[in-house]
């Protein structure tokens, strides 16, 4: 539900911002047609990037809202509440074992399912618990890093996408060569070499804040882990010894 919700706000973001160009490229023409011939309008992105350049603004809508779901989900204390690792803390410190391995199961998440593995295994001794934790973090970073590999897969699409309309667009240009031949101008040759300039520009657009993002996303990620590897850490030393 919230990701149709961001999908649907990004949209509409995207709608009003192809409507105020468009308003704002008439309006600078009028003004002065010789100046705006050369600009790059959000008329022409609409226009000439035709059916490649339509699937890489819907491409850009669902980057959008992916991004938006990561950066509202991976958050420190999104994945666990402070106060569930308080309370964990607080009965490990009265070695009440059982009720805060209870506790970690009945509420999973990147800290409490990495906790269960470890005190799991508190007979076994210090290194044992220790292991399981490290073992079970590492799978809740890849599950973490599963969300986040969707930005890097939208950014990753763009350029493709972006390529492809240039193809698409030289072929379209070499079609006119083969059609007219000597007679060929540069105004006939326009349109194709346009095209496939602006699905490289619009792929650009939609890759470059991507990859920006997911290398965040990707260091967030690290820190999270890091984190709550150390709290988990310091938690169990209460074991070591015994």
């Amino acid at each position: 539900m919230r990701m149709r919700l961001f999908a649907f706000l990004a949209l509409a973001l995207v709608i009003l911002t192809a409507t105020a160009g468009v308003a704002c490229a008439d309006a600078y023409k009028a003004e002065d047609n010789r100046l705006s011939s050369g600009a790059i309008t959000m008329e022409q992105i609409m226009r000439d990037g035709g059916t490649v350049g339509w699937i890489i603004i819907a491409l850009s809508v669902a980057t959008l809202a992916v991004v938006i779901e990561v950066g509202v989900n991976v958050r420190r204390d999104k994945i666990c509440r402070p106060e569930l690792i308080d309370e964990v803390e607080a009965l490990l410190e009265e070695d009440e074992l059982q009720e805060a391995l209870e506790l970690c199961e009945s509420e999973p998440n990147f800290f409490t399912n990495m906790m269960a593995a470890g005190l799991s295994r508190a007979s076994l001794g210090y290194d044992e618990i220790k292991t399981a934790m490290e073992n079970r973090g590492g799978v809740e970073v890849l599950h973490l890093m599963q969300k986040v590999g969707w930005v890097l897969w939208l950014s990753n699409i763009g350029p493709l996408l972006g390529l492809f309309g240039t193809v698409t667009g030289m072929i379209a240009a070499f079609n006119v060569i083969k059609a007219l031949g000597a007679a060929v101008t540069p105004t006939d040759l326009a349109y194709g070499i346009s095209s496939a300039l602006i699905t490289t520009f619009d792929g650009l657009v939609v890759s470059m804040p991507a990859v920006t993002a997911y290398q965040y996303f990707r260091d967030k990620v690290t820190k999270i882990a890091i984190d709550f590897g150390t709290i988990g850490e310091d938690m169990i030393q209460r074991f070591r010894g015994r």
